[in-house]
Order: structure tokens, then sequence, then C-alpha cells
């Protein structure tokens, strides 16, 4: 599933309303700055917190290499 770039403009982080990265293997939205990863089911993203992944250094590590060079800059 691709998210397109004008929805994933509009998604921001329910924490810190920052931007998300789109990592389209893992099927997760995720916010390096707090390390939590939303999970996108079914083509719908679900942003609540208590539904987050907290993402642990290995985990970060992957889900930053898995991440477009358009999404990280």
């Amino acid at each position: 599933m691709t998210m397109q770039a004008r929805l994933l403009a509009l998604l921001a982080c329910p924490v810190d309303h920052g931007p998300l990265l789109w990592i389209e293997g893992a099927n997760v939205l995720y916010n390096p700055r707090l390390r939590r990863a939303y999970p996108v089911v079914d083509g719908v993203p679900d942003l609540l917190v208590e539904d987050a992944e907290l993402v642990d250094e290995a985990r970060h590590r992957q889900l930053m290499a898995a991440a477009s060079p358009r999404e990280e800059g």
C-alpha cells in the first residue's frame, strides 16, 4: 500500500503534533522524535496513543533504514 504524499502531509503525531514518516514495509507511521510507531490497518492509520508501539534502539534503526530518503529529510 502506498501512502499518498498529500495525506501524509495532513497527518501528525497526536503527542507532539509533528510530522510522521510512512514506513511502507512495516505498515506504520513513525515518529522518530518520540520513537512511536502507529499501525496502519487496512489502509487506515490508527493514531491512538495507546495503540502505538514504543520503539527500542534496534527497531528505531530498522525503521529509519526502511524510510525513503524523501521522507527522512
